[in-house]
């Protein structure tokens, strides 16, 4: 065998048509680690596993007999130790001094089986893969179903949340004209102007006032302040409107009032603390025909007496709020004026964003002014003044001018 057969990349063998084995490369003893003594003369099936030999006889000789060529044909051969190499065999049919002799080129593929088997390691995960994918998109497109019925549901939530807001501002709006249709007209004869200004916060109040002419020389005016505003300050409040409605306008004394309406609240929330409301409140008893006033400060803001001289007199709490102890014993103080004197009756929500000085100054200013002018200004300046954070409290003041 010449030297470049020898040594080529790949097996080569040379076979008698019988399967003898007449020549045989190096490159292929090397692979099977025999050597050329231990091959030559023997037949090819020393070479062969069994299912090899098999196969060899069924197809290749027969093959190559009736063509002449064999082309990639695989099988397996064995080494000297048993291991059986995968193999790739091309093999044609020549006549060389008259005798049939045959060539084959023994290519071996274990790194082709190694590369198929990767390929198909590869095409399983890939399918793993894919399977995988199809579930994730099974359990996403179950996933969507079931975000697109929530988004529905909360859909049909919001429309329900939405007539329910509609419904509920209209009812609250309803309550906020019955409550303001509660509170009494301004007077104005011979003996008294009685003026008032009302604007609730955008819910419910909790402001409520009254005043009454009692008979042609008494007056009843009140004003008072429940705690908080909103459903629950307002039925207070128009709890407490009738029951001073009927007080006053029947004529009863000042303490007796007071008295009435502390034990009203203490009785509404005597079982139950969480439900709990105090109120302040102011009370007036105006005599034209003794030019006397009395009042009852239950811990609301001061009311401001001007006489007509100019000179200011601010008549501060004479007890608690009401609702906070029991067992208070309310006591009025009287006061004389002269005609031409000017009160001023306020809430909180009057006195914090115009300031305590600024409404002092409103009825000395304004003095010799009719007292609507007066009221007009003080308007304005709660409007000027009517910043963030005290639009969301309710506004009230009454003036009162004694001629």
């Amino acid at each position: 065998m010449n030297e470049q057969l020898n040594y080529l990349p790949s097996g080569f063998i040379t076979l008698s048509k019988n399967g003898i084995i007449l020549s045989i490369n190096e490159t292929l003893l090397q692979i099977l680690d025999y050597s050329s003594e231990a091959l030559i003369g023997k037949h090819v099936h020393a070479i062969l596993p069994n299912p090899a030999r098999m196969f060899f006889q069924l197809y290749f000789i027969p093959l190559i007999m009736r063509k002449h060529l064999v082309e990639e044909m695989y099988l397996s051969i064995a080494s000297k130790n048993g291991e059986e190499i995968p193999v790739l065999i091309n093999a044609s049919l020549h006549n060389e001094k008259e005798e049939a002799v045959i060539y084959c080129v023994i290519i071996p593929m274990r790194n082709r089986n190694e590369f198929e088997d990767q390929l198909l390691l590869a095409k399983e995960l890939a399918e793993n893969a894919f399977e995988e994918k199809n579930e994730a998109l099974i359990e996403l497109e179950d996933a969507l179903k079931t975000l697109e019925d929530k988004q529905e549901e909360l859909k049909k939530l919001n429309q329900q949340n939405l007539i329910f807001k509609t419904n509920t501002e209209k009812e609250l709006q309803l309550a906020k004209k019955i409550q303001e249709t509660a509170l009494t007209k301004d007077i104005s004869n011979e003996k008294v102007d009685i003026l008032s200004f009302y604007r609730a916060s955008n819910e419910l109040s909790g402001d409520i006032y009254g005043f009454y002419q009692i008979n042609p020389h008494q007056y009843g005016i009140i004003l008072l302040d429940v705690m908080g505003h909103g459903i629950s300050s307002a039925l207070i409040t128009m709890s407490l409107q009738s029951l001073f409605h009927r007080l006053i306008s029947q004529g009863v004394r000042a303490e007796v009032v007071m008295q009435e309406l502390d034990s009203h609240l203490h009785d509404l929330f005597q079982n139950n603390e969480s439900a709990w409301h105090y109120c302040t409140a102011i009370y007036l008893f105006v005599d034209t025909k003794k030019q006397t006033m009395e009042f009852i400060n239950a811990g609301h803001p001061p009311t401001i007496f001007q006489d007509p001289a100019g000179q200011q007199l601010e008549l501060y709490a004479t007890s608690p709020p009401l609702g906070t102890f029991e067992g208070i014993h309310f006591k009025s103080k009287t006061l004389d004026y002269k005609k031409g004197a000017r009160i001023l009756l306020y809430t909180d929500g009057v006195s914090e964003p115009l300031g305590q000085e600024n409404l002092n100054l409103a009825l000395q200013r304004h003095a010799t002014l009719p007292l609507s002018v007066t009221r007009e200004n003080m308007i304005v300046s709660l409007s000027n003044e009517a910043k963030d954070p005290y639009k969301n409290d309710d506004q009230c003041f009454i003036l009162i001018e004694l001629k």
